[in-house]
């Protein structure tokens, strides 16, 4: 009998039906089942189980003078689409044009091999009646999110714009920002600042919140040469390269996903194996909702013989690969052998 028959959403629900002693769906509704299933499936199942099943290759393209790739919840065609919760963990190794780059989840680390070291320029001079203030960087482009421009209004308060992102990844907005005395001067405006042009221009309000006669206006960024990234840092579920990119790249990482979640009765699971730990961890949080612990002690020697089995299929694919020691090739792990390092 060929699998689809066996391993079906239909089938999980019967077998869910036989464990929790409710044939009737005045006890237990299909709807409710479902849920059960699907809940499983989708937030116990990937934590609980790293299946070699559940790895994947997660490629995406970098977009010139963009340093940060992060969920997308607009485009559906977009491979970071709904990201973080499509996929449970990112690995190393990573390729971007092809190449091994170093992957990192310490900011200490990536940020020591690429500080953002900032370029303060002297950018105008206030007089005390003008307001609007535009220029062009001379260093430039500039890193996003590091871009704040300083000076002092007529009556002594500081003043401060820092660059925040919207939309457009190529401009940003300046926006007014708590002083050093946490004073925020209510009459500033906004502004913008391009981050490949350097072009920037900010408004004030009149007196006395306009830059004083004869003060100095600073401009602290982050300027940087694009080209090919050699570096990704993996943090707060966003991707940051560095070099920054000048075209783009294709970047290739290992990913652990998500189970895909059963809606109709004829779906199967990615693995037909995964069916019966699938029913007992629904039947599993079925007893845990009904508070029945005595059913639940009954279940779990079996649900956790099905869970041996699906990780006896781990242990058998992994057997073939040697261990990472000292003698293997540093960086790749690939000695004369074959492979080294292991999947975890």
């Amino acid at each position: 009998m060929p699998d689809n028959t066996l391993s079906t959403l239909e089938q999980i629900r019967t077998k869910v039906r036989r464990l929790t002693r409710s044939p009737s769906t005045a006890q237990l509704s299909t709807s409710d089942i479902d849920s059960y299933v699907n809940n499983f499936i989708l937030y116990d199942f990937p934590e609980t189980l790293r299946t070699f099943d559940l790895r994947t290759k997660l490629t995406f393209f970098t977009s010139p003078y963009v340093d940060t790739y992060r969920t997308n919840t607009i485009n559906p065609y977009d491979p970071l689409y709904n990201f973080k919760n499509t996929y449970t963990t990112v690995h190393p190794p990573a390729y971007i044009a092809g190449y091994q780059v170093m992957f990192s989840q310490s900011r200490e680390q990536f940020y020591n091999a690429y500080p953002n070291l900032n370029n303060t320029e002297l950018v105008g001079t206030g007089d005390g009646v003008t307001q609007i203030f535009a220029g062009t960087l001379t260093a430039k482009p500039v890193v996003p999110g590091e871009v704040s421009f300083t000076t002092i209004a007529v009556n002594g308060t500081k003043i401060a714009f820092v660059d925040t992102q919207d939309v457009d990844p190529a401009t940003g907005e300046l926006l007014p920002t708590g002083t050093l005395d946490q004073d925020i001067l209510p009459g500033l405006g906004a502004g913008t600042i391009n981050y490949v042009t350097g072009a920037w221009q900010f408004i004030t309000s009149p007196t006395p919140e306009c830059p004083a006669a004869a003060t100095p206006i600073y401009c602290q960024a982050v300027p940087y040469v694009a080209a090919r990234p050699m570096s990704i840092l993996y943090f707060e579920d966003k991707f940051i390269v560095r070099p920054i990119p000048d075209m783009p790249y294709r970047v290739e990482l290992e990913a652990y996903i998500r189970p895909t979640e059963l809606l109709n009765a004829t779906d199967e699971p990615m693995l037909s194996q995964w069916w019966q730990y699938i029913a007992y961890g629904a039947a599993k949080k079925v007893f845990e909702d009904r508070m029945d612990m005595d059913s639940l002690q009954l279940i779990i020697p079996e649900y956790k013989h099905q869970e041996r089995l699906i990780n006896r299929k781990i242990l058998v694919q992994q057997s073939n690969e040697r261990v990472s020691t000292i003698f293997t090739e540093q960086g790749n792990g690939i000695t004369g052998g074959g492979w080294g390092g292991g999947l975890f």
